[in-house]
This record gives C-alpha cells, structure tokens and sequence, in this order.
C-alpha cells in the first residue's frame, strides 16, 4: 500500500473524508462513525461543481486525507475516462488542489470490495446505476471493467444489469439477468465467494449459493483501508492508489 512508502504517515482513521461517487448520488463521511451525508449527483455534475458541494457541506469539519471512490476507469492511480453517467470534465482534475487535502482516489467497486474483502478469492459485483465488479485474491485488488465489456445482444454487462437495464426488463426479468450475469462470471473467475453490493443489491429476493449481500457501507470501510498500512491489503500496480499532496 502507498502508506508504506518511506517518508508518509498515515493520518489519523478519524479524520480522513471518504467521498463514494454514485450516477445517482455523492455520498461522503469523515472517519468510521461520522453521519453519513448525501447529495444529488446525475449528468450535469462535474468534478468541480462535485467538490464546490462538498466544501460546502462540509464547512469547518476537520479532515486530513481524502479517499475517493470513482465510478469509471482508474489507471495506475488517475482518472483514466470521463463516467458514463456523470458531467465531464473529471480526466486530470486536480482534487487535492480542490479540495485541500492528500487524495487517494480508486475506482469506486474497488473501494467497496476492499471494505468488503474477508480474505481469500473474492468476487465483488455493484449493482447500482452503473455496473461495477473487482477481483481480490488473497489481499491484491484488481479492478476491471467487466461491466463495459459485451454480454449478448448487443449490449454490455451493464446495460443487462445496471439501473436502466432494471428499468428496461422489469424487476423479475432483471432478477433472472442478474443471477445469469453471477453465474457467467463465477464460470470466468472462480472465487470463493461472491458480494453482491451497490444500491440495487437489495432488490435481489433471493442469492444463490456462494453469494453474499454487502452493504454500502463497505465503501466507507475500504476508503479507510486506503490509508492504513496495516490494512492487508495490496493495490495491484495497474490500479495503485495515487496520491495527490496539498497543504491546507
């Protein structure tokens, strides 16, 4: 993890800002048991127009570092495409500078399969407005972009089992697309077990076997584990957590 590196301190669990970036919503904490707040994300919502929002909210809390769950493409610690359901603009925004702060910034499955991971061979899958899934074996995470990739028909992964593909099948037909999309990429990785997490998670009645229901909260949970060198945890070079320095 980068806090090992010669030279960083890690800061204080307490005082670092975890910002988990939704097509629907922004949700943000500082610290482990800090209020949760939120705020209206969607098509028109830039990275600057995001941070303005949160500086605002924010107001005079104390925060020394800043974790960032991205909903797109992170390469090698950077914002590698604009979203697809968000504003443009974020490829090279400076989000220390806006913000104040050191950043860390991951994509934003990755972040919630790390808050999730129980050691092993883990399979982390988003349900939410978008579709995201990341590899973890035995601690060394692997985001992908499984969800952009053709499925059938001529549309992607996301488009079967994320929000408009929800919309677009009804909840039943959705339910069946999803435990098919479970089952194509159990078949492609074989992990140990599956979490189900993301803001649609719920609306599955019933998991299959090997498959558990995480919880948004895990984001929170791995944006911490971000900055804790202790956290067990490895960054595969390809996704490393970048960090960005600013004073305050």
């Amino acid at each position: 993890m980068p806090a090992k590196r010669k030279g960083l301190r890690a800061p204080d669990p307490k005082y670092v800002l975890v910002i988990d970036i939704g097509g629907t919503h922004v949700k943000f904490r500082i610290g482990e048991r800090g209020p949760i707040q939120a705020f209206d994300s969607g098509p028109k919502m830039t990275p600057a127009r995001m941070t303005r929002e949160l500086r605002k909210l924010l107001g005079e809390q104390r925060h020394d570092a800043v974790s960032i769950g991205y909903p797109g493409l992170v390469y090698h610690g950077r914002i590698a495409a604009d979203p697809h359901n968000l504003g443009n603009g974020w490829v090279g925004f400076d989000f220390a500078a806006a913000l104040g702060r050191p950043v860390r910034l991951i994509n934003d499955a990755a972040m919630q399969a790390i808050g999730s991971y129980r050691g092993g061979r883990m399979l982390f899958l988003g349900l939410g407005t978008g579709f995201g899934a990341t590899l973890i074996i035995d601690g060394v995470v692997e985001p992908t972009e499984v969800g952009h990739m053709p499925y059938k028909h001529g549309r992607t992964f996301e488009e079967y089992v994320g929000e408009h593909g929800r919309e677009r099948l009804g909840n039943r037909r959705w339910r069946k697309a999803v435990r098919k999309v479970l089952a194509d990429l159990r078949a492609a990785f074989e992990p140990d077990y599956i979490v189900l997490g993301g803001g649609n998670a719920a609306k599955m009645k019933k998991l299959p076997r090997g498959v558990r229901l995480g919880s948004n909260l895990h984001a929170f949970a791995g944006g911490l584990r971000l900055w804790d060198p202790n956290s067990g945890v490895i960054i595969s070079p390809s996704a490393a957590v970048r960090e960005a320095r600013r004073g305050r």
